[in-house]
């Protein structure tokens, strides 16, 4: 066999090999778009009708609603990719042409955007909706709101829009609230209600007031709503005196103390993590009694 033979030869082989390679990786691409297409429409066909454009999109678990937000939010980014990366694009690609033509910078800046552009939307919406949509429960990453100085008279059409988009809405209780008023803010509250411990600033302390336990217990009988208690938590001993009737704790200014005394950011976690621990393990103690 000749050099040139035995170069034709070679040539056939990869020409072979990168056809097949490729056509492999088009059957690939192609079940998954068929897959995924004919998912859609045998689940959603009977979904299609006016409301698919004019209503929201419910959360995960729910089955009516529309796509009017996603139609909406599409317009939206798609405007506002083209005001963005118009001149950006227009820049690039005088740069690429111009100055790093047949470039290993160039060539790697190409590769990247056509890979880029070949991955459809719909992948990667659904990658985003199975990573973040699903695990959480909702579309937006803000679970609720503590709201300090809404006043439990005019907390009913905020509560009732809280609930239609499933957004809980934390309404505080002091020990200088009346019980029928704290009847009525745990009846406008979601998520959690939240119990100042004491009266005054935020701010640690070094003894809680005697009858927090009993006035919590009695508010603990009035909803079913969870119940964490702050203001005052300056360290295990308190965290432990509240573990019986909390669901939770709220720490701040004792987490601040530590950090503002620090000095730096390693000794800040350092001290930070060892202070959470010994409330946790506090409150574990605690509730172990309990059982």
């Amino acid at each position: 066999m000749s050099n040139v033979e035995f170069i034709y030869l070679k040539r056939r082989i990869a020409n072979a090999a990168t056809m097949v390679l490729s056509g492999l990786a088009t059957i690939f691409g192609l079940f998954f778009l068929t897959w995924i297409l004919w998912t859609t429409l045998s689940k959603g066909i009977d979904a299609i009708g006016p409301h698919l454009f004019t209503q929201m999109t419910p959360p995960p678990g729910e089955v009516s609603g529309g796509m009017l937000n996603a139609l909406v939010g599409s317009f939206m980014m798609c405007l506002l990719a083209v005001l963005l990366a118009a001149p950006i694009g227009i820049a690039a690609g005088t740069y690429l042409a111009e100055y790093v033509n047949h470039h290993w910078l160039g060539d790697t800046i190409r590769f990247v955007n056509d890979i880029l552009l070949s991955a459809p939307s719909i992948v990667l919406g659904l990658f985003v909706f199975t990573i973040l949509v699903q695990p959480t429960g909702g579309f937006s990453g803000y679970a609720g709101a503590i709201v300090p100085d809404l006043l439990v008279e005019e907390a009913g059409e905020l509560s009732k829009i809280c609930a239609a988009e499933d957004f809980s809405l934390v309404q505080l209780v002091t020990p200088t609230t009346p019980r029928e008023r704290q009847v009525r803010i745990a009846q406008s509250s979601s998520g959690f209600l939240y119990y100042v411990s004491v009266t005054g600033i935020t701010g640690e302390r070094v003894a809680l007031p005697e009858d927090l336990v009993d006035n919590v217990k009695w508010l603990r009988g009035q909803t079913e709503l969870p119940i964490c208690i702050g203001f005052g938590i300056s360290g295990p001993e308190t965290a432990a005196q509240l573990a019986p009737v909390a669901d939770g704790l709220i720490v701040g200014s004792a987490v601040v103390r530590r950090v503002h005394d620090a000095g730096d950011s390693d000794t800040a976690v350092t001290q930070v993590t060892a202070f959470v621990k010994a409330l946790r393990h506090a409150i574990d103690n605690a509730s172990a009694e309990i059982e």
